[in-house]
């Protein structure tokens, strides 16, 4: 994870602590999930965040993992991944994490497929 800004402030974060509660999982777990290309992570006030919008109730985001795979194996870094998804994109319209959390996971992983090759 990098210290570089990979998004604005106004993006809801979440501490990695209060993600292993609202999974239900113990932090290191979470840890795991973003090296593991489920989740991805940033660090906000030396505390590893994750953004809210990739949380769906208790539960990741469906279609999430499956993009944020894509484009790491289309070589992307975790900085890039990140801004893309809150990036607005007029012809969706709204961002790629918004279209994800409206089911529509397929188009964007289409998206990223294009993107990543």
């Amino acid at each position: 994870m990098s210290e570089v800004p990979a998004l604005s402030d106004d993006v809801a974060v979440l501490p990695a602590t209060e993600v292993a509660v609202i999974l239900s999982i113990p932090r290191t777990r979470v840890h795991q999930l973003i090296k593991d290309g489920q989740l991805l992570g940033l660090r906000r006030n030396d505390t590893t965040c994750i953004p809210a919008d990739f949380l769906d109730g208790n539960a990741v985001v469906k279609g999430l993992p499956g993009t944020i795979s894509l484009l790491r194996d289309g070589g992307y870094p975790d900085e890039d991944i990140l801004r893309w998804l809150f990036t607005d994109d007029e012809s969706l319209p709204g961002t790629p994490i918004a279209a994800i959390r409206a089911g529509r996971h397929r188009e964007i992983k289409r998206r990223a497929q294009a993107m990543a090759f």
